[in-house]
């Protein structure tokens, strides 16, 4: 039961609530976004799959999911900074730096659903570099929080303002040491890091287009976490990795946030399997980017209206310049129309093969038949010889015929 009275005012009022049900997955036990509305998969890139808290708590109260959520939004000023594996849920004591950050981040704070962890809500702007290291994980958009309103006692009750502190939490529990030596470019540095940047898809964008493609079924059906097809769901992976990779442009940290968003989540992805000390998720992106061969690239009418504020056109642009810039706009546009007619002719084979397979796997069950019939028939001892004769000596033709086909 949650006392939604305990929840600060700010999130109470966004429709940015879904709720959560835990599925043990190829043996990890994986929250699984909840439509409160529909029961259906939700996504935290979907607002459609969102509702109000009350309704939210109505499906959950009635025991048809876990928990409730909250998605983070680039609308709204709330960040989430968690915790993990820092609570002994018994004597309730953090572990490590923990108190010190709760304490310096002097937000709302509560605890975990495992009890194990605490959530703290802060007002601010997540700096950027990476958002995760070890047990510490901050979330601005494209994801969501559990919600238990178990409110952590002589935290403030309300969200506050923390920009400064949240900065300073990124960089010394967070930030890595080049995360911090780029933040410092020169001229030439800052341009090439922007138009790197404009290139590339909004993770919202990418995905309506990525489900709107000739393959957009496919996608849809792995980014509900459906592995229906495939022997394993490490395979089921890889396919939706290498379809982010072409979406992205091979952006690693994009793929990986995405994913992170898909209903194939599970606990492995964050595991260490190999020696190097990678995980199984950033290895299984950086084969997928190798197995890419081929990359989305955003038409130049997007990317100029995503570096419109360092890039606004002028009056002194040329005519040459201004049809160079179309004809590189209908070129990408034309093969990126060619790389999706592509991979639906590769679709298509593998659904050819697949059926040829099925009607092989049939005349093959068909031939033993047959064949068990002719040693049925060899055996009737009481048959007349001649009847027995031309009987085996048409079955004996057909295998032949059969045999010959495959």
């Amino acid at each position: 039961m949650i006392d939604k009275n305990t929840l600060p005012t700010e999130m109470c009022v966004r429709e940015q609530w879904i709720c959560w049900r835990e599925e043990k997955r190829n043996g990890d036990m994986t929250k699984v976004p909840v439509d409160p509305e529909t029961g259906d998969f939700a996504s935290s890139t979907d607002d459609r799959t969102w509702s109000s808290l009350e309704t939210a708590l109505e499906y959950a109260t009635a025991a048809r999911a876990d928990g409730i959520g909250f998605v983070f939004t680039s609308t709204d000023p709330v960040v989430g900074i968690d915790l993990d594996k820092c609570r002994d849920p018994e004597t309730g004591k953090p572990d490590g730096d923990t108190k010190e950050i709760v304490q310096r981040l002097d937000s709302y704070t509560e605890i975990s659903p495992s009890g194990t962890g605490y959530h703290v809500l802060v007002q601010g702007e997540l700096p950027s570099g990476r958002n995760r290291r070890g047990g510490i994980e901050m979330y601005d958009q494209s994801r969501f929080f559990t919600v238990t309103a178990d409110h952590v006692e002589g935290t403030p009750a309300v969200i506050n303002e923390r920009q400064e502190a949240l900065k300073e939490i990124h960089s010394e529990f967070v930030a890595e040491a080049d995360d911090v030596e780029d933040a410092v470019v020169d001229v030439d540095q800052s341009e090439d890091t922007t138009q790197k940047q404009t290139r590339s898809l909004e993770d919202a964008k990418l995905l309506e287009k990525a489900r709107s493609a000739g393959n957009g079924t496919k996608f849809d059906r792995l980014w509900r976490g459906n592995i229906q097809g495939y022997d394993s769901q490490s395979e089921a992976d890889m396919a939706l990795c290498c379809l982010l990779a072409f979406w992205t442009g091979g952006d690693q940290l994009q793929m990986d946030r995405l994913f992170r968003q898909s209903g194939l989540i599970r606990a492995k992805w964050d595991d260490v399997h190999y020696a190097d000390g990678s995980t199984y998720g950033e290895k299984t992106l950086e084969r997928a980017i190798a197995a890419t061969d081929d990359f989305y690239e955003p038409p130049k009418s997007y990317v100029e209206s995503s570096a419109a504020a360092t890039a606004a056109f002028t009056p002194e642009t040329s005519t040459a310049e201004s049809k160079s810039t179309e004809t590189e706009q209908v070129y990408l546009e034309e093969r990126n129309s060619l790389l999706e007619q592509r991979i639906d002719e590769l679709e298509q084979t593998i659904a050819d093969q697949r059926n040829h397979i099925e009607q092989l796997t049939a005349e093959r069950q068909h031939l033993r038949s047959l064949v068990e019939q002719l040693e049925n028939e060899s055996e009737d001892i009481t048959e007349p010889a001649s009847e027995k004769d031309e009987g085996s000596q048409s079955l004996r033709t057909r295998i032949q015929q059969l045999w010959q086909r495959n």
